[in-house]
């Protein structure tokens, strides 16, 4: 068999073989690429899906995250990230038998139709009827679904992660068609309108965009904000949201407090919940991806992050400044070694000189060297939520967050052993790859 038919037949049934496979094919010219698209299109209809509801399994939503990260790692590190997520994906719960692969019509208006009849199998099969789906596509499902909360925001965040992960493998037809599938599939399964008609009924049904205002520049003056999204009962929170929105308050202002806030919430958050708390930054980074100024989506964001507990101060671990030069290479040591205060204090240090991205780097080589099915790509995910946050925030909430993600990446970390698997097979079959020593 050729290295594409034998990846391909690792997807439909995977062996021991899995890791070998994918370095011979992604030895082959544009094989990255199109082992991706054949990962996409073969494992979406074998994925049982219904399974994991009101869940989602993160195989193939953790790729476009992968993928993300790939400027900030380097090749040897990426290779090896890319290939336990995939294998990730290709070991999640299969149907008995693959999807239908049976095509609609193609119609926008039927597509529609299925989705708000909450008619998921239909809304599959009409997506397959699209001649070659792209981003405007998935804008337009974004939009249907932005008010849709169910699974704490998976919808938005599905949608918006595979629209763009279509423009990164270059708008395949089938691959495509498979993604624009899953969306819709999951756009239709039942749905949480509740914090949205919440707010909508405070604001009304089109309440006036939030305006970008000025870039806050520290944070006291977000500390009021702050406490209302972390503290206060979800009426209270959303009454005072309104009020806010209605007197003013500017987009720049409330990104910068609802990343203070989830920051703080991962401070507090118990090592069982570090994974799941580190979510509010990935639907931040959706709603900052989107562009959306309307009130009501990201007075979900801040519903969202009040969801999760806060603990009182004096408990919240704190940054041990390091007693030498700031060095990516120490806050990835001090990660891996499961020492949160260090990794912080390092984390902190670096942000505190401008060297953010040499942080978020060492937090991104750190993820590589987990096994993604360990923690649901948990890690993987927030840390390219990071990623897109970081150009739209001030330094200060830069700096909140990296040190936040320190510590949740210091206390989740799992086992490497699939990722030595896979550079063993890499560096057989690519031995000369860019990156390796």
């Amino acid at each position: 068999m050729t290295p594409a038919e034998t990846w391909q037949s690792e997807l439909r049934k995977p062996t021991e073989g899995f890791f070998t496979a994918f370095a011979a094919q992604i030895g082959q010219p544009d094989g990255l690429r199109d082992g991706v698209r054949d990962a996409v299109k073969i494992l979406i209809p074998r994925v049982d899906w219904e399974a994991y509801l009101p869940h989602v399994p993160h195989g193939i939503l953790g790729l476009r995250a992968v993928l993300r990260l790939r400027p900030h790692l380097e090749t040897g590190a990426f290779l090896r990230l890319l290939a336990t997520q995939l294998h990730m994906a290709a070991h999640e719960g299969r149907r008995p038998a693959p999807r239908d692969a049976a095509a609609g019509s193609g119609s926008w208006r039927n597509l529609e139709d299925f989705i708000r009849a909450r008619r998921p199998a239909l809304a599959y099969a009409e997506a397959q009827g699209f001649e070659a789906p792209g981003q405007e596509d998935f804008r337009r499902l974004g939009d249907l679904v932005a008010p849709d909360m169910a699974n704490v925001g998976h919808k938005a965040v599905m949608v918006d992660h595979l629209g763009d992960l279509v423009e990164v493998l270059e708008r395949p037809r089938a691959t495509g068609r498979r993604l624009l599938g899953l969306a819709a599939w999951l756009a239709a399964t039942p749905e949480d309108g509740f914090w949205h008609r919440r707010i909508a009924s405070r604001l009304g049904e089109a309440p006036p965009a939030l305006a970008e205002g000025p870039a806050p520049e520290g944070p006291d003056p977000l500390q009021p904000l702050l406490r209302e999204i972390c503290d206060l009962g979800l009426v209270a929170l959303l009454d005072a949201y309104a009020a806010r929105v209605v007197g003013g308050l500017g987009l720049s202002e409330l990104r910068s407090a609802l990343v203070l806030a989830a920051a703080e919430k991962l401070l507090d958050a118990r090592r069982d919940l570090e994974g799941k708390t580190a979510w509010c930054l990935v639907y931040l980074a959706t709603l900052v991806r989107t562009g959306t100024r309307d009130a009501r989506l990201w007075a979900q964001a801040a519903a969202l992050v009040n969801l999760f507990p806060t603990d009182e101060p004096e408990g919240r671990p704190v940054p041990r400044p390091p007693q030498r030069p700031a060095d990516p290479d120490a806050l990835r040591e001090a990660v891996l070694d499961a020492e949160a205060p260090q990794a912080m204090g390092w984390a902190q240090a670096l942000a505190r000189e401008g060297r953010e991205s040499e942080g978020l780097a060492a937090l991104a080589e750190t993820v590589a060297l987990n096994d993604p099915a360990f923690n649901h790509a948990h890690q993987t995910l927030a840390v390219a939520a990071a990623a897109d946050l970081l150009p739209a925030l001030p330094p200060f909430a830069r700096e909140a967050m990296l040190v936040a993600l320190a510590k949740n990446l210091a206390n989740s970390q799992g086992s490497g052993d699939l990722g030595r698997l896979a550079d063993r097979a890499l560096d057989a079959g690519l031995p000369r790859r860019p990156g390796a020593p």
